[in-house]
């Protein structure tokens, strides 16, 4: 008996060791595994969620070589993520309402599906090393920017590339508006979240100060950021403390459209002198002297047809007609009074006739020549 046990103790106790190993090496696989496969993770809020870890290293520690941009609530990173490109958004929870922002902008771009909104791929709502708490939305990256950087540094956009943004950009509002399950009210267009990507096609992004409405009667707002928007840019009745709306929206887009055609500001300085605004500087030139406030960078649209009389003659004109649609609608969205701003149905139907006018043109002269 004695030396079965001799035997049998030093067999199991060699067992025991190698299970335990084997469970070790088996926990250590899946824990990895885990951190590099944001798709195998808990569901929250509707997305996949990812770790702190992984965003750390997708980021190369957040690095500031990888910074894309700052805003009120949080800061933008390129990274890359199971191999593509992403833009990581790093919540400042220091920032009084960056967790209600966060928690509006998974609500705002949990079921919406549209080309002309920015898409989220992953969320992170964790801690980081030091166990302070950690939020980050994790978006598709759009590699040309945004349009403010177009509008005010690069300065080279087209007049038909202007003409497609705004469209782009406003099927997104006649979506969030008119076709969502739940009414989202974006509460801040301006120029810095309309993104381009590699086609130009215009997507709508940052819906950090959102708020939802029931469909029917605009009731049952969920979402109380009191934040409305960025000067210039907010509805002036939201300055008297009324509620978001989707009019509200409508007249940031227009004066965001009248930003594209004038190339200036909201706040450029010279409107603050002269004691006026964007919609009264371009509503003064309707509807014979719209060609004096054109961005200058769009002389080059209509001399290149001036100097071209093999075109068609009538080229001039749809372009200048494209102009004068965009000053046009941009007042009208713009208008001081909710109830008498242009509906976003209207304003589609008005820049799609005078962008298609304009194409129909070129095809012809791309057929004489």
């Amino acid at each position: 008996m004695s030396l079965v046990l001799k035997l049998t103790i030093p067999s199991v106790c060699v067992l025991v060791v190698l299970l335990t190993l084997a469970t070790w090496l088996h926990l250590t696989r899946r824990r990895k595994k885990r951190d590099s496969m944001p798709s195998t993770l808990a569901m929250g809020e509707g997305f996949l969620k990812v770790s702190y870890n992984i965003l750390l290293k997708a980021t190369d520690e957040f690095s500031s070589s990888n910074l894309l941009g700052a805003g009120t609530f949080g800061t933008v990173f390129k990274g890359v993520l199971d191999g593509t490109m992403v833009a990581v958004k790093v919540l400042n929870l220091q920032q009084r309402g960056a967790t209600k922002s966060f928690m509006a902008e998974c609500k705002a771009l949990r079921n919406t599906r549209h080309r002309n909104l920015v898409k989220i791929i992953t969320v992170c709502s964790s801690t980081d090393f030091q166990r302070n708490d950690f939020k980050a939305l994790v978006y598709e990256f759009m590699p040309r920017g945004n349009l403010d950087g177009w509008l005010h540094e690069t300065g080279n956009l087209t007049l038909l590339q202007r003409m497609d943004i705004a469209i782009d950009v406003a099927h997104a509002l006649n979506y969030l508006h008119r076709e969502s399950e739940t009414l989202i009210v974006h509460c801040d267009l301006k120029p810095s979240n309309i993104l381009l990507d590699d086609d130009m096609v215009a997507r709508v992004g940052d819906f950090g100060l959102a708020k939802f409405f029931a469909q029917h009667g605009l009731a049952n707002q969920t979402s109380s950021i009191g934040i409305k928007g960025t000067v210039g840019y907010a509805a002036p009745e939201y300055g008297l403390g009324s509620e978001a709306s989707a009019d509200g929206d409508i007249y940031s887009y227009g004066i965001v459209l009248l930003e594209m055609i004038t190339g200036k500001r909201p706040t450029d300085q010279m409107l603050f002198q002269e004691n006026s605004n964007l919609h009264v500087y371009a509503e003064a030139t309707l509807p014979d002297q719209v060609l004096q406030i054109v961005d200058p960078t769009l002389e080059h649209d209509i001399t290149e047809v001036v100097d071209n009389r093999r075109a068609i003659p009538n080229m001039v004109e749809r372009r200048v007609e494209c102009m004068f649609s965009m000053v046009t609608v941009g007042v009208a969205c713009s208008n001081h009074l909710p109830h008498e701003r242009m509906k976003i149905t209207d304003a589609i139907s008005r820049l799609l006739a005078a962008r298609d006018n304009l194409l129909a043109a070129e095809r012809r002269i791309r057929f004489y020549d």
